[in-house]
C-alpha cells in the first residue's frame, strides 16, 4: 500500500474503534471491548512503520480529504501531511498507545465503565494523530481541542468522586487559557501569510527576501509558546497536570508519556522555521527560562511528594521544561530525541505505578508499602530500570537523550548548562527516593493488603516488560559520535531529512562530550548510592505530614502554587459570581427595573389627567393645537 493509501487508515482505526464500542460496547464481554480497541491500535501502529518506512528518505507525502472552506482568495482543507516528524510521532503515539491500551485491558477489568473507557482511550488518540498528521494549523488545532476534550473525560472519568471532577475542570479551564493563545497565533499567521498550510507558511519564510517586522513574528511566536504552555505544563499553566492524577493510571501514562503533553512540542518544532527568525529570538529566550524554571521548581516539589503517581507527575513537568530549555536553545533534534526516550520510561514508570497501586488496592501514598521487590519482582525489575533511565545512570536511553540537551547548554549557555545538572540532580534524587522507599525495607501497610499482594496478569506486564527494553536500547537511536565513528546521531539527521526548515545541528567535540557525560554520569551514580544509604541502609521513611518543616514542608505544599492561584483567580471569580452577581440583581437590575416602572406610572398618571372625557376639553386642545401649528407657519414660510 501507498503512503497516501496508509495514511487515512492509521488515523481513522482509532475512530472506527471507538465508534464500535461507543455504540454497542455495553452489550459486548469485556474481553471483545478490550480486544477491539487495542487491536484497531496495534493494526494502526503497524501501518505507521510502513509509512514511516516509505518517506524516511524520500519526500514529504501529502493526502488531501476534501475542503472545509473555499472562497477566491482563501481556501482551507483537510489533508494529512507525513514526513519524518509527523511519522516518528504517529510511532510514538501509536505504539506506546497500543501497549497502554494493552494494560488497561487488565487494570480496568472490574470497572463498570470498561467499554466507556476504552471508547475515550481510542478518542483520545485520534485526536493526538489529527494533531500530528494534519497538514496545516487548523487540522493540528483541531486535533488539539479534540486531546483536550478526551482527557476531561478521562481525568474525570470516575466522576463519582467530585474531586476528580474538580481536577478534569482544572486541567480543562487552564487548557483553554492556552487554547486562546494559539488561537490568536493562528490568526496572525492567516493575516500575514494568507494560509494556514505548514508547507506554504515554509515556502515563503524561507523564500530568499521575506520580511516581516519583528514585532509580528514575536507576536506569532510567544502566542504559539503561550498555547504550547497549557498543553505543555509549563509555569505558570503546569499545575492542571499533577491534578490530572485523578484519572486511571492508564490515562496518566497516556497523557503524561506519549500524546497530550507533547503536543506543545511538537507545535514548536513544527514552527521551527518561525521559530528561527530575527525577531523571536525574544521569544526563544523567554521559552528558555521559563523551561529551566519549570523543570527545577517541579523538580524540588517532586522531593517531598509521597503520593507515587503524584512524583511521576512532577518529574513529568520537569522533564517537559527541560524540552523547553532545548527549544529555547534551538536544539530541535535533541528534544525530540528527549521525547522519545522519555515516552519509554515515562509510560513505563507510570505503568509500573499502576502494577503497584493494583497489588497494593489502590494504596497509593509510598509511605504505606516497603519491601515489595519480592512480592512482585517483574514490576520491581522494570521499575527499577524506568528510575535508572530517567535518573540518567549511564548506558540507559535518559542518559543519551539528556546528555544531548545538558551538552548543547555547555555549548553556549555555561549558567543553563549548571542549572540542568542541577534538575538532573533533583531529579536522581527524587526517582531513587521512591524507587527505595517502595521497594525495599518492611511492608508498612496493612496486614490485609500484604495478604492480597500479588503480580498483575500478563496483559499488564507484558507492556512493562516491553517499555523495559526500549528504555534500555532507546539511546541507540541517537548515538554521540564518542561512541562511534560513524552512524552516530542517526535520529538527529532523520528528522532534518525532509523536515521543513529543520537542519542537525553542531555536535560538540567528542573529548567535551565525553567528559560532559562522565560528569552527568557520576552524578548520578552518585546519588544512587547516597539515596541507598539513606533509605535502605537507614531505613529512612518520609515524615508524616505534620511533621515537616522548612523546605521540605515548601516542597510538600506545592511551593503553594495551587494556594496562590486560589487566592488570586479563583476566590475572586467565586465572590463575583456569588456577591457580586447577587449586588448586581438585587441593587442594579432589581432597583432600576423597579425605578423605570415607577417612572413609566407616575408619567401615566399625568397622562391620564389630560384624558378627562369632556368635549370642552378637548375642543381647547384642539384650538391650541391649531394655533400652534399657524404660527409655526407663519415663522416658517418668513424664514
Amino acid at each position: 500500500m501507498s503512503v497516501s493509501q496508509l495514511l487515512p487508515l492509521i488515523l481513522l482505526l482509532p475512530l472506527i474503534g471507538a465508534f464500535i464500542n461507543g455504540t454497542i460496547g455495553k452489550s459486548l464481554s469485556k474481553v471483545v471491548v478490550g480486544t477491539i480497541a487495542t487491536g484497531v491500535m496495534a493494526i494502526s501502529f503497524v501501518l505507521a512503520l510502513m509509512a514511516f518506512m516509505s518517506v524516511q528518505h524520500g519526500e514529504p507525502v501529502t493526502v488531501h480529504l476534501f475542503t472545509m472552506i473555499k472562497t477566491s482568495s482563501f481556501s482551507l482543507n483537510a489533508r494529512l501531511f507525513a514526513d519524518n516528524l509527523s511519522m516518528w510521532m504517529t510511532l510514538i503515539v501509536t505504539g506506546v498507545g497500543t501497549l497502554i491500551h494493552l494494560f488497561s485491558m487488565g487494570y480496568m477489568k472490574h470497572d463498570a465503565g470498561y467499554y466507556k473507557f476504552f471508547t475515550y482511550l481510542n478518542l483520545f488518540i485520534f485526536a493526538m494523530l489529527t494533531l500530528v498528521l494534519g497538514s496545516n494549523y487548523f487540522m493540528l488545532f483541531f486535533g488539539w481541542e479534540g486531546v483536550g476534550i478526551c482527557s476531561y473525560l478521562l481525568i474525570g472519568f470516575w466522576y463519582q468522586d467530585f474531586k476528580n471532577t474538580l481536577a478534569a475542570r482544572k486541567a480543562f479551564i487552564m487548557n483553554r487559557i492556552g487554547d486562546l493563545g494559539l488561537l490568536i497565533g493562528l490568526f496572525l499567521i492567516l493575516g500575514k501569510f494568507g494560509t494556514l498550510e505548514y508547507g506554504e507558511v515554509a515556502k515563503a519564510v524561507m523564500t530568499e527576501g521575506f520580511e516581516i517586522s519583528e514585532m509580528l513574528i514575536f507576536g506569532i511566536t510567544i502566542c504559539l509558546f503561550i498555547g504550547a504552555t497549557g498543553k505543555s505544563a509549563q509555569i505558570p499553566l503546569f499545575t492542571w497536570l499533577p491534578d490530572a492524577m485523578a484519572g486511571p493510571t492508564p490515562v496518566s501514562a497516556l497523557i503524561h508519556a506519549a500524546t497530550m503533553v507533547t503536543a506543545g512540542i511538537f507545535l514548536t518544532v513544527r514552527s521551527n522555521y518561525l521559530f528561527e527568525l530575527e525577531g523571536a529570538h525574544l521569544t526563544k529566550d523567554i521559552m528558555l527560562y521559563i523551561g529551566l524554571a519549570t523543570s527545577i521548581v517541579a523538580a524540588f516539589i517532586a522531593m517531598r511528594q509521597n503520593d507515587i503517581k503524584k512524583v511521576l507527575a512532577y518529574s513529568t513537568v520537569s522533564q517537559l521544561g527541560m524540552l523547553f530549555v532545548a527549544l529555547g536553545m534551538g536544539a530541535y533534534t535533541a528534544a525530540m530525541f528527549h521525547v522519545t526516550t522519555h515516552a519509554f520510561f515515562k509510560a513505563l514508570l507510570f505503568l509500573g505505578s499502576g502494577s503497584v497501586i493494583h497489588a497494593m488496592s489502590d494504596e497509593q501514598d509510598i509511605r504505606k508499602m516497603g519491601g515489595l521487590r519480592k512480592k512482585i519482582p517483574i514490576t520491581h525489575i522494570t521499575f527499577l530500570i524506568g528510575t535508572l533511565a530517567i535518573s540518567g545512570i549511564p548506558l540507559l536511553s535518559g542518559f543519551y537523550s539528556k546528555d544531548e540537551i545538558i551538552g548543547h547548554a555547555f555549548e553556549s549557555h555555561k549558567f543553563v548548562y549548571f542549572a540542568l545538572m542541577f534538575s538532573s540532580a533533583l531529579t536522581a534524587i527524587y526517582m531513587f527516593r521512591l524507587y527505595f522507599v517502595t521497594f525495599f525495607g518492611t511492608f508498612r501497610g496493612t496486614h490485609e493488603q500484604e495478604h492480597h499482594l500479588h503480580e498483575a496478569p500478563a496483559s499488564m506486564t507484558l507492556p512493562l516488560v516491553i517499555l523495559a527494553i526500549l528504555s534500555v536500547v532507546g539511546g541507540l537511536l541517537n548515538l554521540p559520535g564518542v561512541f562511534l565513528h560513524s552512524g552516530t546521531h542517526w535520529l538527529s539527521h532523520h528528522y532534518a531529512h525532509n523536515v521543513a526548515g529543520m537542519a542537525v545541528g553542531e555536535h560538540g567535540d567528542p573529548n567535551t562530550t565525553l567528559m560532559l557525560m562522565v560528569a552527568a554520569g557520576a552524578m548520578a551514580v552518585i546519588i544512587a548510592i547516597i539515596t541507598y544509604i539513606v533509605y535502605v541502609k537507614k531505613n529512612s521513611i518520609p515524615k508524616e505530614d505534620a511533621q515537616v518543616k522548612g523546605w521540605e514542608k515548601a516542597s510538600a505544599m506545592k511551593l503553594y502554587f495551587d494556594e496562590i492561584y486560589d487566592f488570586l483567580f479563583v476566590k475572586p471569580i467565586l465572590w463575583l459570581s456569588e456577591k457580586g452577581a447577587h449586588y448586581f440583581e438585587g441593587a442594579f437590575l432589581h432597583r432600576g427595573v423597579v425605578s423605570i416602572g415607577k417612572v413609566i406610572g407616575k408619567s401615566g398618571d399625568l397622562v391620564r389627567k389630560i384624558q378627562t372625557g369632556r368635549t370642552d376639553n378637548y375642543i381647547l386642545w384642539m384650538v391650541f393645537g391649531i394655533i400652534g401649528l399657524i404660527v409655526y407657519y407663519i415663522i416658517y414660510s418668513k424664514n
